[in-house]
C-alpha cells in the first residue's frame, strides 16, 4: 500500500480540521469530493502530539464507513482520549499540535506471532473480552524484540499476563500501517 501525497494531505487536513472543531465546540467538517482511498473501508488511527508528548491516539481496525468518515470519527475521539481526561487538549494548543494519521492494512490472523517483522508489523491481541494493540513503530521506538513487543501489548494494552499471546485461546493478528504527518 502506498498512499499518494494528495491523499495524505487530504487525510491529515481532515484530521486537523476535525480536531480544531472538536476543541472549539464547532461542527465537524464534512468529507468533500471523496474518491479512491477516501471511499475505501480501512482501519486507521489518529495520533495527536504536542512537543513530542502524546495528547491523544484513537483508532479502529474494523471500520464501518469509508476512510474519510473514519478519520473524522477517530480525530474527534482522539481529542477525548481517556488517558487525558484530566488534561484535555485546549484551543490554545492547536497551533503546537502535530497530527499523524496511520492507515492500516486488513488484519491477518497468525499462528506464529513470534515471527512478526519488527518495524513492519503491528499487533492486535484478543483474549475473550480483552484486547490490545500496538502500531508497528512501538517496537522500534522502544527497541523491543518480537517477544517483548507481544508481552508488553498483553500486559499494558490488553490487561493480560505476559506470555498470554502463546495461549491457544488467544488470537493474534498482524497488520501493516502507513503513517504520515503534516
Amino acid at each position: 500500500m502506498t498512499i499518494s501525497s494528495e491523499d495524505r494531505t487530504k487525510l491529515v487536513t481532515l484530521a486537523r480540521q476535525t480536531i480544531a472543531a472538536a476543541v472549539t465546540n464547532q461542527p465537524s467538517p464534512a468529507v468533500e469530493n471523496a474518491a479512491g482511498l477516501l471511499t475505501e473501508q480501512r482501519g486507521c488511527f489518529v495520533t495527536i502530539t504536542n512537543a513530542g508528548k502524546l495528547r491523544g491516539c484513537i483508532g479502529t481496525f474494523q471500520p464501518d464507513r469509508p476512510l474519510g468518515e473514519m478519520i473524522i470519527e477517530m480525530a474527534q475521539a482522539a481529542t477525548h482520549d481517556p488517558r487525558f481526561t484530566g488534561n484535555p487538549i485546549t484551543a490554545g494548543e492547536l497551533d503546537q499540535l502535530t497530527i499523524e494519521v496511520s492507515v492500516l492494512s486488513p488484519l491477518k490472523k497468525t499462528d506464529h506471532p513470534e515471527q512478526l517483522e519488527i518495524g513492519r508489523h503491528g499487533i492486535y491481541i484478543v483474549a475473550g473480552y480483552r484486547s490490545g494493540c500496538f502500531l508497528p513503530e512501538v517496537a522500534t521506538d522502544y527497541n523491543m524484540t518480537a517477544e517483548e513487543f507481544l508481552d508488553t501489548c498483553c500486559q499494558h494494552k490488553a490487561n493480560l499476563p505476559a506470555g498470554a499471546w502463546k495461549n491457544p485461546d488467544t488470537e493474534v493478528y498482524l497488520f501493516t500501517s502507513e503513517k504520515f504527518e503534516e
